[in-house]
């Protein structure tokens, strides 16, 4: 039990330590929240078998991994978003631009 503990301070002190340096990104932050889940899901399970301590190592080396894929992945998502947006807002500047064209073009056709 001891140990469960002390591996759970470890990792939110980790994880507390991390926060506050720089913005994380998405897949820190999933590195981050799987790596929490699965220590502590390890320890519960390590505790009922015996050896919470391997448990919660096993379960946060298990969430870190699957917490990066997932991060991953949602932070390549969020960057497709943006650029999406980012067309979408320049398309949107190039018609604003065509259609200011257009008006002149028929205010001097209408001076003639």
């Amino acid at each position: 039990m001891k140990r469960t503990l002390t591996a759970m301070i470890a990792i939110f002190l980790m994880a507390g330590v991390l926060g506050c340096s720089q913005p994380l990104t998405t897949r820190e932050k999933g590195a981050i929240g799987g790596t929490v889940v699965g220590a502590g899901l390890g320890g519960i399970i390590g505790a009922a078998t015996g050896n919470a301590g391997a448990g919660a190592a096993i379960g946060a080396a298990v969430g870190l991994v699957g917490g990066t894929m997932i991060g991953d992945r949602k932070q390549k998502r969020e960057k497709e978003e943006k650029w999406q947006q980012d067309q979408m807002r320049r398309q949107q500047m190039e018609l604003e631009r065509q259609k200011r064209e257009l008006e002149k073009l028929k205010r001097q056709q209408q001076e003639r």
